[in-house]
């Protein structure tokens, strides 16, 4: 029996990856503040560590499979808030379960980063920087002082990937795999709350993949299926664009 974990598994990507998961034979954890197996708020400290607490209990501190949904975007109430669920929501759950992942059976972590990760790639925000440090307070406080949540949520997706692809070095000789799913556009909730905001709406509206369309929550559910499954058994530190071409957009076709 493989047991998984799914963070934001209430709506979204996380709740299509709970689906196919469920349907590839997985029993699912979800993750999530309300309807759900665990319901914990991973943007506080506490949320964390009560989060990691029943999925070791309900595993039998034997876990098989993480994956990192769950995330704010540029409606968030706080840019601080996107940077506490984003990132240290991700990072810090991670640290909590990586023994209870070493137990596991050929186990992996996938992670939800972004296309928008690119954005920062050129010339990284200071508060990339913070984020690697596992300096919360300082970045939470940066962050609310430049009150411009895109640039925390690009930072924060920025951010979680190096940290992935670092982590991956690190936890790679444990036998625990660790890769992440970079999607553009998905027609989710959080995408439909940005399509709206006074904001942001017509920037979000206009940004259309070179494939003509968005994403549905299924096929990047397919790309986490298939990384956590045997399948991708020699995959390890890497980074899937599932984006229907933004990626290559955004960087003009260069690598």
């Amino acid at each position: 029996m493989t047991i998984t974990a799914v963070t934001g598994s209430a709506s979204g990507i996380g709740a299509a990856v709970c689906k196919q998961l469920q349907e590839a034979g997985h029993t699912v954890l979800g993750i999530d503040r309300q309807n759900a197996d665990i319901i914990a708020d991973l943007s506080t400290v506490e949320g964390r560590i009560n989060a990691a607490n029943q999925v070791k209990a309900l595993s039998n501190n034997k876990l098989d499979g993480l994956v990192c949904c769950a995330g704010l975007g540029v409606t968030a109430p706080s840019a601080s808030l996107v940077i506490s669920v984003n990132y240290f929501g991700t990072t810090e759950l991670i640290a909590l379960l990586q023994d209870t992942l070493a137990q596991g059976e050929n186990p992996a972590i996938t992670i939800i980063g972004s296309v928008a990760a690119v954005q920062q790639i050129a010339e990284p925000h200071a508060m990339t920087e913070l984020m690697l440090e596992n300096k919360e307070a300082e970045v939470q406080a940066m962050a609310d002082e430049l009150g411009q949540p895109h640039i925390a949520y690009s930072s924060s997706k920025y951010a979680l990937t190096v940290h992935a692809r670092r982590l991956a070095v690190q936890i790679g000789k444990t036998g625990v795999r660790l890769n992440t799913v970079a999607p553009g556009a998905v027609e989710t909730p959080l995408h439909e709350a940005s399509k709206n905001d006074p904001r942001f709406g017509e920037a979000v509206r206009n940004f259309v993949a070179p494939i003509g369309r968005n994403g549905e929550p299924s096929e990047i559910a397919d790309a986490v299926t298939f990384l956590q499954s045997s399948n991708a058994s020699f995959i390890h530190g890497s980074v899937l664009y599932v984006d229907g071409g933004m990626d290559a957009m955004m960087r003009n076709g260069n690598l």
